[in-house]
Protein backbone atom coordinates (compact mmCIF):
# COMPACT_ATOMS: atom_id res chain seq x y z
CA UNK A 1 0.00 0.00 0.00
CA UNK A 2 1.51 3.26 -1.16
CA UNK A 3 1.42 6.94 1.42
CA UNK A 4 -1.38 8.05 -0.26
CA UNK A 5 -3.61 4.71 0.41
CA UNK A 6 -2.37 4.33 3.29
CA UNK A 7 -2.91 7.84 4.79
CA UNK A 8 -6.79 7.25 2.58
CA UNK A 9 -7.39 4.61 5.26
CA UNK A 10 -6.45 5.97 8.45
CA UNK A 11 -8.61 8.64 7.50
CA UNK A 12 -11.38 7.20 6.38
CA UNK A 13 -11.28 4.78 10.13
CA UNK A 14 -10.72 7.89 12.16
CA UNK A 15 -13.33 9.70 10.68
CA UNK A 16 -15.54 7.26 10.61
CA UNK A 17 -15.20 6.83 14.23
CA UNK A 18 -15.44 10.40 15.16
CA UNK A 19 -18.73 10.80 13.46
CA UNK A 20 -20.50 7.70 15.04
CA UNK A 21 -19.18 9.03 18.42
CA UNK A 22 -20.45 12.40 17.87
CA UNK A 23 -23.73 11.05 16.53
CA UNK A 24 -24.22 9.58 20.08
CA UNK A 25 -25.09 13.19 21.19
CA UNK A 26 -28.19 12.04 18.87
CA UNK A 27 -31.81 11.79 20.12
CA UNK A 28 -33.13 10.56 16.81
CA UNK A 29 -32.70 7.47 14.61
CA UNK A 30 -29.72 8.29 12.00
CA UNK A 31 -31.96 7.64 9.05
CA UNK A 32 -34.80 10.08 10.57
CA UNK A 33 -32.09 13.19 11.14
CA UNK A 34 -30.28 11.82 7.60
CA UNK A 35 -33.57 12.87 5.83
CA UNK A 36 -34.08 15.95 7.97
CA UNK A 37 -30.45 17.02 6.88
CA UNK A 38 -30.90 16.61 3.37
CA UNK A 39 -34.83 18.07 3.23
CA UNK A 40 -32.28 21.20 4.74
CA UNK A 41 -29.61 21.50 2.78
CA UNK A 42 -31.35 20.35 -0.70
CA UNK A 43 -35.16 21.32 -0.12
CA UNK A 44 -38.28 19.44 -0.97
CA UNK A 45 -37.52 16.13 -2.61
CA UNK A 46 -39.19 12.74 -3.15
CA UNK A 47 -38.13 9.78 -0.83
CA UNK A 48 -36.41 8.13 -3.71
CA UNK A 49 -34.23 11.28 -4.31
CA UNK A 50 -33.26 11.15 -0.95
CA UNK A 51 -32.55 7.35 -1.02
CA UNK A 52 -29.91 7.75 -3.46
CA UNK A 53 -28.42 10.84 -2.33
CA UNK A 54 -27.97 8.63 1.34
CA UNK A 55 -26.90 5.30 -0.46
CA UNK A 56 -30.35 3.20 1.42
CA UNK A 57 -32.87 1.30 0.32
CA UNK A 58 -36.07 3.37 -0.69
CA UNK A 59 -37.43 1.18 1.71
CA UNK A 60 -35.22 2.53 4.92
CA UNK A 61 -36.12 6.17 3.86
CA UNK A 62 -40.15 5.40 3.48
CA UNK A 63 -39.86 3.86 7.23
CA UNK A 64 -38.42 7.23 8.20
CA UNK A 65 -40.27 9.60 6.43
CA UNK A 66 -43.65 8.25 7.97
CA UNK A 67 -42.10 8.22 11.38
CA UNK A 68 -41.01 12.01 10.82
CA UNK A 69 -44.22 12.78 9.31
CA UNK A 70 -46.31 11.16 12.22
CA UNK A 71 -43.82 13.52 14.54
CA UNK A 72 -44.78 16.52 12.48
CA UNK A 73 -41.13 17.27 11.31
CA UNK A 74 -41.92 16.47 7.72
CA UNK A 75 -44.81 17.07 5.37
CA UNK A 76 -46.10 15.67 1.90
CA UNK A 77 -47.55 16.93 -0.53
CA UNK A 78 -48.27 15.76 -4.24
CA UNK A 79 -45.18 15.91 -6.74
CA UNK A 80 -46.32 19.00 -9.12
CA UNK A 81 -44.35 17.04 -12.28
CA UNK A 82 -45.79 13.11 -11.15
CA UNK A 83 -48.48 13.21 -8.99
CA UNK A 84 -48.48 9.64 -8.24
CA UNK A 85 -45.22 11.01 -5.98
CA UNK A 86 -44.81 12.57 -2.85
CA UNK A 87 -42.62 15.97 -2.09
CA UNK A 88 -41.19 15.97 1.20
CA UNK A 89 -40.93 19.33 3.04
CA UNK A 90 -39.24 19.98 6.30
CA UNK A 91 -41.74 21.69 8.47
CA UNK A 92 -40.65 24.27 10.76
CA UNK A 93 -41.01 22.05 13.92
CA UNK A 94 -38.82 19.62 11.65
CA UNK A 95 -36.10 22.39 11.41
CA UNK A 96 -36.38 22.99 14.40
CA UNK A 97 -35.69 19.62 15.64
CA UNK A 98 -32.47 19.41 13.13
CA UNK A 99 -30.94 22.36 15.35
CA UNK A 100 -31.54 20.91 18.74
CA UNK A 101 -29.63 17.22 16.93
CA UNK A 102 -26.45 19.80 14.68
CA UNK A 103 -26.27 21.76 18.40
CA UNK A 104 -26.09 18.67 20.83
CA UNK A 105 -23.22 17.37 18.02
CA UNK A 106 -21.36 20.76 17.80
CA UNK A 107 -21.48 20.50 21.85
CA UNK A 108 -20.22 16.95 22.43
CA UNK A 109 -17.47 17.78 19.58
CA UNK A 110 -16.86 21.44 20.85
CA UNK A 111 -16.45 20.08 24.24
CA UNK A 112 -14.04 17.27 23.33
CA UNK A 113 -12.00 20.24 21.27
CA UNK A 114 -11.86 22.32 24.16
CA UNK A 115 -10.48 19.66 26.51
CA UNK A 116 -8.35 17.70 24.65
CA UNK A 117 -6.33 20.22 21.80
CA UNK A 118 -3.91 22.90 22.42
CA UNK A 119 -4.40 26.63 21.00
CA UNK A 120 -2.27 25.42 18.17
CA UNK A 121 -3.70 22.37 17.27
CA UNK A 122 -6.84 24.11 17.18
CA UNK A 123 -5.74 26.20 14.50
CA UNK A 124 -3.79 23.29 13.03
CA UNK A 125 -7.18 21.83 13.28
CA UNK A 126 -8.95 24.55 11.89
CA UNK A 127 -6.41 24.99 8.80
CA UNK A 128 -7.39 20.96 8.04
CA UNK A 129 -10.84 22.15 7.28
CA UNK A 130 -10.69 23.38 3.62
CA UNK A 131 -8.79 20.35 2.90
CA UNK A 132 -11.58 17.95 4.01
CA UNK A 133 -14.01 20.01 2.41
CA UNK A 134 -11.71 19.86 -1.03
CA UNK A 135 -11.64 16.06 -0.42
CA UNK A 136 -15.58 15.60 0.21
CA UNK A 137 -16.35 18.13 -3.07
CA UNK A 138 -14.04 15.92 -5.29
CA UNK A 139 -15.33 12.73 -4.23
CA UNK A 140 -18.81 13.97 -4.28
CA UNK A 141 -18.50 14.80 -8.22
CA UNK A 142 -16.87 11.21 -9.30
Amino acid sequence: MDDDNRLAEELRLTVGQLVRIVRTADTMPATESAVLGCLDRDGPATTADVAQQRGVSHQAVAKAVKGLVTQGLVRTEPHPADGRKLLLHLTPAGSERLTEERRRRAETLGGAISDSLSAEERATLAAALPLLARLTARLRNR
